[in-house]
């Protein structure tokens, strides 16, 4: 491209995928809301995409101050966060990485339960702090137990695929039962609960799935039930979570995405038995290398008049 088109990259990307990306585009890249907004107001009479997460998003606002923008990319499968209306309703395309970090996603969500069962982040606390003696509870076993999936799609076969390793029993809820699948199917996200030691949440997200998992749900898992949430904060209810937690209704929670991050709910925090991780399960190396190159291939594809590849549905 001769007349490089202007991009503002709005998520956390490491140099090599920023490289990749200056060599056909001029990039800005503006990390938080407030580095976007100065780079919006310096450079939005220019700027023609956006490439941004799909949790921190894209709002209608800022599609608003920016008259040249053709293209959204949302920079994993997620993109609820992008005012998806605002786009159409300017006719700015958005797309999406489909299957660029799922491997990501489901060894995150695999981690974070047997952290969370075995207590490993709070034994290594421990260590570090010298009470090796301290640390003397028994802890139960992953092995054999029974894992429910909510939202057995991509990611969520893939988790399946890894339960498989630990001899899991596997169960799932989706909108609709699959014919191509081995598993367990439940009718119900409680119906799941009340059949699964371990609660993992893989679904879209957005106001579908908002509070899928409530008080009811998690009082139906148990008090040796653990929930691991790899999919959006907004499906499970904070305040049902919290307070389940403090009556010992489940046995644990590790949670890689809140809420509404990045806010952490003090409570949380001093829950012994809640593993949380910065909302990273997509990234490693490999998904952003992936996801850079399918979005380059999106822009390409845009900027030469051509239908992008993977439009959001």
């Amino acid at each position: 491209m001769t007349d490089r088109p202007e991009v503002l990259v709005t998520a956390p990307l490491p140099a090599p995928s920023l490289e990749k990306l200056r060599a056909s585009f001029i990039v800005h890249h503006a990390v938080g809301k407030s580095e976007s907004a100065q780079a919006i107001e310096k450079h939005g009479a220019n700027i023609r995409a956006v490439l941004a997460s799909g949790s921190r998003g894209f709002t209608a606002a800022e599609i608003a101050k920016l008259p040249k923008l053709g293209v959204i990319c949302a920079l994993g499968a997620g993109y609820e966060g992008i005012d998806s209306a605002a786009a159409k309703a300017r006719g700015i395309a958005v797309t999406h990485a489909v299957g660029t970090n799922n491997n990501t996603v489901a060894d995150q969500a695999m981690g974070l339960l047997i952290s969370v069962v075995r207590a490993l982040s709070r034994s290594e606390r421990m260590l570090r702090a010298g009470q090796w003696e301290e640390f003397s509870e028994s802890r139960p076993c992953v092995y054999g137990k029974k894992i429910g999936i909510l939202g057995l799609g991509a990611i969520g076969t893939m988790i399946a695929k890894r339960a498989g390793g630990f001899d899991l029993e596997v169960r799932y809820h989706n909108r609709n039962k699959r014919g191509d699948v081995p598993y367990t199917y439940c009718a119900s996200v409680q119906e799941l609960a009340e059949q699964s030691d371990f609660l993992v949440i893989a679904c879209v997200g957005g106001p579908s799935t908002r509070h899928l998992v409530n008080h009811k749900v998690l009082k139906a898992l148990g008090p040796k039930g653990y929930v691991v949430n790899v999919a959006r904060g907004t499906v499970i209810d904070t305040e049902a979570l919290i307070a389940a937690l403090a009556a010992g209704e489940i046995a644990g929670a590790a949670l890689d995405v809140l809420e509404n991050e990045p806010e952490v709910p003090e409570a949380l925090k001093e829950f012994p038995n809640v593993v949380l991780t910065p909302h990273f399960g997509g990234r490693s190396h490999e998904a952003q290398a992936l996801g850079i190159v399918q979005a380059i291939d999106n822009l390409t594809a845009f900027f030469a008049g051509k239908p992008v590849l993977t439009p959001v549905d």
